[in-house]
């Protein structure tokens, strides 16, 4: 320690002496390139093909073992989906252990083990290796792919695709990737509802039967071991498994548009857009170009703040949090991509801003200052990467694929620090496309498009369904005559137990069970006449967050501390949720609901409301033409289905009779009536599914006024 210690102030002293020199009125001429030592690999070849590469590392007795196959990409068609499954599903049983089995083996080891579609990884303590190469060994020659498995793997994926309508950035996500690489690339195809139905277990046994030969596979080894000790194992473990023929495919190269092209997709109820300006580029792993194009990239909007995108878009306009682009070698196509996600207001503008930060790099030299601070963050995050022993594995492993020159990574940092101004321009000449290229948008249907046609070289804009697929917004049906927004509320309030019995709550508890992502909380919600609320958050036993408004003032109180707020959009927010019966009395509170007619939801009839709250925001309410109940809200914080409404009776005493009719045997009558709430409420947001169901309703229960007390 007391050396590190004397180096760091050495080298600290040695800095201030030679900076207190300096004469800063100059520039100082940039020092040669370090030369970078990557250290050292040994490889070689087995009888059956498979290529293995060795780091030796000594520094800590872990040693990991990566199997990566050299295939090319497979369209999947309609059953899109099944190589990545079929690639999870092999270490979920073999015919010698269970998927129980290998998790258990897996953990007394404390050792990792994964398997993908391309390949498996596996790494844990020295003296555990022979143990896990055993393990991979089984899962790579004996897998059964369980149809259970499956059945699980493939209803979860159903589930996520549940949220995609509402997920601003998987939604353009899934257009750009369409619309860049086109539906007869295997970089095109998108996994939906319809291409998991076709997904079988004989599609994934194929799959490893054709592909998961040793001929077509690279082993990189990393950690405490020698290159004599890796051919022993390997020969032991994977030395029986055989070589065959592995198709290959060759697919038409796609490119960019000939004239600008809008591609835009509903978000819906988005208060944001989505934006991406992105066409497919050829720029091949080891291409000469692709260090003066990460260059060039980092300068628009790559990975350093300073980018161009980001100190345009955030810094200077406010549109957004953050704007990146990127542009990346890939062995088939790659594509130029820049995103951000802004108002729906400044859509236009912001595509306005990005085309032109493009135009700017194509027609102007960048600064020295620009160019020395992307160079310096790159050198930076190379320096970082070599600090783990597998990136010299993942140099290895790519220089052996893609038939690289030795010394190409060794030589990096020099041809980084070579790049000049010019040639930063030239990239942006070569490869920069804005006038080819698709502007795809997911956002608002009622704002956004037709503030996009003018960048459109046809003038039109093309619309999509989240899935990347064209789309023709179904036309609503019109109304039958005389059916009226209040006539279809009216209907909804008999359904539901009718205006006048909800009048009289005067209190309402409500206990809900929450789901998301594996993780379970409740919710307890009080309620009480007029306006007074208190929602309490209870995770893992414990309140962690109080929610309460008085009448007066909202605050939120948990585990941060608290605040209080008696204005701004907290405080609107919770004195509209305290509101009793807000739905019933909307008018009376600013909020405007008009029908906009029929619409057709998966083959069910419901009348569509728009909702608009006197901010302005928009949402829309949807109920069932038959039952006139409430099925469906879609707002920007996505949408929520309303199912499984069961009704609560209430019984309170009527009016006494008089004392001579009591004294005559008349009792106090008993009134009843029914009130329906939906039990299972199922929240589709920002990419993810939360099941809410409704445990236990309590009316009229006297709920004490301290329940609401702040303080």
């Amino acid at each position: 320690m007391k050396k590190i210690i004397s180096i760091f102030i050495f080298s600290f002293l040695a800095v201030f002496t030679v900076s207190a020199q300096l004469d800063r009125s100059q520039r100082p001429e940039p020092g040669p390139a370090p030369v970078i030592q990557l250290g050292d690999f040994e490889s070689f070849t087995m009888d059956n093909g498979l290529q293995v590469i060795v780091v030796e590392n000594r520094n800590v007795p872990v040693v990991s073992f990566q199997l990566t196959l050299d295939i090319d990409p497979i369209m999947e068609g309609d059953a899109k989906g099944y190589i990545d499954f079929a690639g999870q599903l092999m270490r979920e049983g073999t015919t010698n252990r269970t998927k129980a089995e290998i998790d258990e083996a897996i953990d007394f080891l404390g050792a990792n083990f994964s398997t993908f579609s391309s390949g498996m990884f596996g790494s844990s303590l020295t003296r555990h290796k022979t143990t896990l190469l055993e393990l991979m060994s089984d899962v790579l020659h004996n897998p059964t792919f369980p149809e259970e498995e499956l059945e699980k793997r493939i209803n979860q994926t159903r589930s996520g695709l549940q949220t995609i309508k509402t997920d601003g950035n998987a939604i353009a996500r899934n257009v750009s990737t369409t619309q860049t690489y086109g539906y007869d690339h295997p970089y095109g195809e998108i996994t939906t509802e319809e291409t998991l139905d076709n997904i079988t277990v004989d599609l994934l046994r194929d799959y490893y039967n054709t592909y998961w030969k040793p001929n077509v596979g690279y082993m990189v080894i990393v950690g405490d071991i020698d290159v004599t000790e890796a051919q022993s194992l390997m020969n032991e473990y994977f030395g029986k498994w055989e070589r065959g023929d592995v198709p290959r495919h060759s697919y038409s190269t796609p490119t960019p548009p000939e004239g600008r092209r809008v591609a835009f997709a509903e978000r819906t109820g988005a208060l944001q857009s989505v934006v991406q300006i992105t066409y497919p580029v050829e720029l091949p792993v080891g291409h000469e170009d692709a260090i003066k194009v990460s260059v060039m990239n980092g300068i628009l909007g790559g990975g350093v703040f300073s980018g161009r995108l980001m100190q345009n878009l955030r810094e200077d306009k406010g549109y957004t949090y953050g704007a990146r682009s990127n542009i990346s070698p890939n062995r088939l196509i790659s594509r130029f991509i820049a995103s951000t996600e802004v108002r729906n207001s400044v859509t236009d503008s912001t595509v306005v801003e990005i085309l032109g930060e493009m135009e700017k790099l194509i027609n102007e030299p960048v600064s020295d200052t620009d160019l020395d601070l992307v160079k310096n963050y790159m050198t930076g995050q190379f320096a970082r990467s070599l600090e783990s022993p597998r990136t010299i594995a993942n140099f290895a492993l790519n220089i052996k694929r893609y038939d690289l020159p030795e010394d190409y990574y060794a030589t990096y940092l020099t041809r980084l620090e070579d790049v000049t101004i010019e040639e930063v321009q030239q990239m942006a000449q070569k490869y920069l496309k804005p006038d080819h290229s698709i502007i795809v948008v997911a956002g608002n249907m009622d704002e956004v498009p037709e503030t996009l046609e003018k960048f459109s070289a046809t003038g039109t804009v093309e619309f999509f369904d989240a899935f990347g697929q064209p789309y023709e917004a179904p036309e609503l049906q019109e109304a039958p005559a005389g059916v009226t927004v209040q006539t279809v509320l009216n209907e909804y309030y008999d359904a539901i137990g009718g205006k006048e019995n909800f009048s009289k709550i005067n209190d309402l508890k409500q206990v809900i069970e929450i789901e998301m992502m594996g993780q379970k909380a409740s919710i307890n919600q009080y309620q009480k006449a007029p306006d007074k609320l208190r929602v309490e958050t209870i995770f893992g036993g414990n309140v962690v967050q109080t929610q309460i408004f008085d009448g007066t003032t909202a605050a939120m109180k948990g585990m941060m501390g608290s605040q209080e707020f008696t204005e701004g959009p907290e405080f609107e927010a919770m004195k509209m949720q305290a509101i009793m019966n807000i739905e019933m009395n909307y008018a009376d509170y600013g909020i405007e609901k008009s029908l906009e007619g029929i619409a057709n939801l998966d083959g069910k009839k419901a009348y569509r409301v728009l909702v608009v709250s006197p901010e302005g925001q928009k949402s829309r309410e949807f109920y069932d033409y038959q039952t006139g109940l409430k099925i469906r809200s879609e707002s920007e914080m996505g949408t929520a289905l309303y199912e499984d409404y069961q009704p609560i009776v209430i019984e309170r005493e009527g009016e006494r009779p008089s004392f001579f009719a009591r004294l005559f045997g008349a009792k106090t009558p008993v009134e009843s009536f029914e009130l329906k709430f939906p039990h299972l409420i199922t929240q589709q947001a920002g990419g993810q599914t939360i099941e809410m169901n409704v445990t236990e309703i309590e009316i009229n229960s006297g709920i004490e006024e301290e329940k609401f007390s702040i303080n």
